[in-house]
């Protein structure tokens, strides 16, 4: 085989609970996530080394390129010698807390597998992809996937619960801007040590306009464990980021648009990762006239450059 093709999920954070900061300066989370119809597509063809073309100016393709990274990484892995020239088709944006660059990896590191002739067993390649980043190897995984640890401790959602997800309709919407993950969570960090500078219940009770930076571990195991147990509450409670009030503070766009669609359509929303695309859940008997009004609602906020797609949770 010297050519191959792979399909390049988008995900969303459906929940997202920030519990703490590791001495690593990573984060602890819990989260669950799924990935979505909708994404980039990457091509690989066998060559003597590794390169990279892409359809989207904007996307570097030296070797800052997760896609190059992940091809070094796998060669470092399997010490196999050959190469790929890989050209990816680019519809997910930079900046959006949709994990296209981490997906993107995971495809290359399927490819190279599959056209070194499978050197990787499973449980290898999804070690290899946490070191690429936190939300890698979720992309190795075939449906919503419950993450603990910064994103590397995968498990499967119950099939009960998959069954609420799957196949649900969305609309996925980001506006010209994105938002840096890395700032995000120094935001959400930042919000934590002012919170304890204060101590004080009354000190506490005078920044009430804000939440707790961190949920506690049990409090979101709690909550998420609510949701698994209760079968006939849908995706739509579910929904929970906590990095929503440091994201929306500063980009008051998102909230702002948000608070619309919940109150003009009557839509749940969220928003996914650190941002900047957000989200909203649809009935599946939504005709595509009120579709229609709900994608002109965002781009008349937004403008037009505004990405609107819709597509469903895989």
């Amino acid at each position: 085989m010297s050519a191959v093709t792979f399909f390049s999920p988008a995900k969303i954070n459906l929940f997202l609970a920030v519990t703490g900061r590791r001495a690593d300066g990573f984060h602890e989370l819990l989260s669950v996530a799924a990935p979505l119809a909708w994404g980039d597509t990457l091509y690989a063809e066998a060559a003597a080394d590794f390169a990279l073309a892409c359809d989207d100016p904007s996307v570097p393709v030296d070797e800052s390129n997760l896609v190059l990274k992940a091809a070094q990484a796998f060669r470092t892995a399997t010490g196999w010698s050959g190469g790929a020239c890989f050209r990816l088709e680019k519809r997910v944006p930079m900046g959006a807390g949709l994990g296209g660059g981490s997906s993107n990896a995971v495809a290359a590191l399927r490819a190279l597998n599959q056209l070194a002739g499978g050197p990787l067993a499973p449980p290898a390649l999804a070690a290899l992809a946490a070191t690429l980043g936190s939300d890698c190897a979720l992309f190795l995984q075939d449906g919503p996937v419950i993450m603990r640890g910064r994103g590397e401790k995968l498990e499967p959602l119950p099939v009960a619960a998959t069954s609420r997800i799957c196949g649900r309709r969305l609309l996925v919407f980001k506006p010209e801007f994105g938002v840096g993950t890395p700032w995000a969570y120094a935001q959400l960090a930042a919000l934590a040590a002012e919170q304890a500078k204060a101590g004080s219940s009354a000190q506490l009770r005078a920044m009430a306009d804000r939440a707790f930076a961190y949920l506690p571990a049990a409090q979101a195991e709690a909550r998420l464990a609510a949701w698994l147990a209760n079968r006939r509450i849908p995706a739509e409670g579910l929904l929970f980021n906590g990095l929503e009030q440091v994201v929306f503070a500063k980009y008051l766009a998102l909230p702002s648009l948000l608070g619309r669609l919940r109150a003009d359509f009557g839509l749940t929303t969220g928003m996914s990762g650190s941002g900047s695309a957000c989200f909203a859940l649809l009935p599946d008997n939504l005709v595509p006239e009120c579709v229609d009004a709900i994608v002109a609602a965002i781009r008349k906020a937004w403008g037009p450059p505004a990405l609107v797609v819709e597509t469903r949770l895989a």
